[in-house]
C-alpha cells in the first residue's frame, strides 16, 4: 500500500467516525424535539379545553340574559293588563 492508499484509508475512516456521531446527535436532537411538540401539543389542548368552557359559559349567561329578558316583558305585559283594566 502506497501513502495516498494510506492517507485515503484514514481520511474516510475518521470521515465515517465523524459522520456516525453526528448521526447520534441528530437522533437525541429529533427526539427532544418530539418531546418538546409533545409539551406544546399539550399546551394547546389546554388552551382549546379552556376556550370551550368559556364559550360554554358565555352560552349560558347570553341565556340567562335571554330569560330576564323574557321574565320582564311578561311582567310589562301584566302590568300593561292591570292598566288597562283600572283605566276601563
Amino acid at each position: 500500500m502506497d501513502s495516498t492508499q494510506l492517507l485515503l484509508t484514514v481520511v474516510l475512516s475518521v470521515t465515517t467516525v465523524l459522520l456516525i456521531l453526528v448521526g447520534i446527535q441528530l437522533i437525541f436532537v429529533l427526539k427532544e424535539l418530539r418531546k418538546t411538540l409533545k409539551k406544546v401539543n399539550g399546551i394547546f389542548e389546554n388552551f382549546e379545553k379552556v376556550g370551550m368552557s368559556v364559550e360554554h359559559s358565555f352560552s349560558e349567561i347570553t341565556g340567562f340574559v335571554s330569560g330576564l329578558k323574557t321574565i320582564f316583558k311578561v311582567i310589562d305585559l301584566i302590568h300593561a293588563k292591570k292598566n288597562a283594566k283600572s283605566k276601563s
